[in-house]
């Protein structure tokens, strides 16, 4: 098992614990967190089938007595309707305040059941155990909770750091190979934003982690995590070098919306990334042969790297634009974009012209 601290100014220092079968020990790591012994579970009902009997187990051993609260899978379930049903559920548990709430899933439910826990009685602890790559990766660390709104994605939300993070990556054994792929799109961004030479790595064992080779996983995804934890600890509220996540997601949001979010989330992140580097490297910040590079990656690992090609293209350029307005990094009317000058150097760039974009879109493939 490997440890990564995230501390930072204005919340409460955590453990993100990395390894194979920390499932079975559970109950042991969440007790000393749980003075009542007292949790609900909240969960997506593919993932409970698979793995909740584990976890109920290993909590039980601990002394921990535990609710499973179940919504069904998939983006849909972040929405307004879905919260105040979590929200109700948990009220009937009748949990205090000294109570804890596990969410036990992917991005959807750890996002899902973290605003549910900043909001329930004004705040109770969470724990996140993340049960997709991409939310050992992102997504659980870093106390970002949001839902969805037809205007856009994660619009409604607030910032609340888990008490403990649990990523097991047996889990991941069960993981369809698509959100394996989806998950590793948010592996390469870490590359891309920062770390020239993790991407080289990348290029080299890719294969391997995809293929779920438990030393690569372990080494990739605790670097990652490690990445992520020095960035929140410097900017833990987003307003300055923790947008630099954000890679590839102003565009990658805007496409899932078009899409009605039948493209994965890793999907397009990975999408946007590759469009963020070509429109880095159209107004001459970065060299196109990087943004090649980037691509080629991408589509090696199965990934979709051209908006012509997308599942859902055509799209309409002033239709994506008009999403991107939406973006929460957009200030007074202009874009703020993640843009790059090379491969593992990102950078926040303000007050990109709309106009540009969308002319850059359309040459992308996008209708007029």
């Amino acid at each position: 098992m490997r440890t990564v601290a995230v501390a930072g100014e204005g919340f409460r220092a955590y453990d993100v614990h990395v390894g194979q079968g920390l499932l079975a020990h559970a109950g042991d790591l969440i007790a000393p967190l749980s003075p009542r012994r007292r949790c609900a579970i909240v969960t997506d009902e593919t993932v409970g089938g698979l793995h909740g009997a584990r976890l109920i187990a290993a909590l039980e051993r601990a002394g921990v007595a535990s609710t499973v609260v179940a919504i069904p899978p998939g983006e849909a379930s972040k929405s307004f309707s879905r919260l105040a049903e979590v929200c109700d559920a948990l009220l009937a548990l009748d949990l205090d305040r000294g109570d804890q709430i596990v969410a036990f899933g992917g991005g959807v439910v750890g996002d899902l059941a973290g605003f549910a826990a900043a909001i329930y009685k004004r705040g109770v602890d969470f724990i996140q155990i993340p049960t997709t790559l991409l939310a050992q990766v992102d997504s659980s660390v870093g106390g970002k909770t949001a839902i969805d709104t037809p205007r856009g994605k994660n619009l409604i939300g607030a910032f609340h750091q888990p008490r403990l993070v649990l990523c097991d990556l047996g889990v991941l054994d069960t993981l369809p190979d698509r959100e394996m792929r989806a998950g590793y799109a948010e592996v390469v961004k870490y590359g891309l934003l920062g770390d020239a030479a993790f991407f080289e790595r990348l290029e080299r064992d890719g294969p391997a982690l995809l293929a779920r080779d438990a030393g690569t996983l372990e080494a990739a995804v605790a670097h990652c995590v490690a990445m992520k934890a020095a960035i929140v600890a410097e900017d833990a509220r987003d307003h300055g070098r923790r947008n630099l996540l954000n890679l590839g997601h102003t565009f990658g949001h805007a496409i899932e919306a078009e899409t009605d979010f039948s493209l994965l989330h890793g999907e397009a992140v990975a999408l946007g990334c590759a469009l963020a580097f070509r429109f880095s490297a159209r107004e001459g910040l970065c060299d196109g042969a990087d943004a090649a590079r980037v691509a080629a990656h991408l589509a090696a690992a199965g990934l979709p790297t051209r908006l012509d090609g997308a599942a859902g293209a055509p799209f309409a350029a002033d239709r994506l634009l008009k999403h991107m307005r939406q973006d929460k990094k957009a200030e007074g009317g202009s874009l703020v974009l993640i843009l790059a000058n090379r491969i593992g150097e990102a950078f926040i760039a303000k007050g990109v012209d709309p106009g540009a974009v969308r002319d850059f879109l359309i040459t992308e493939g996008a209708l007029t």
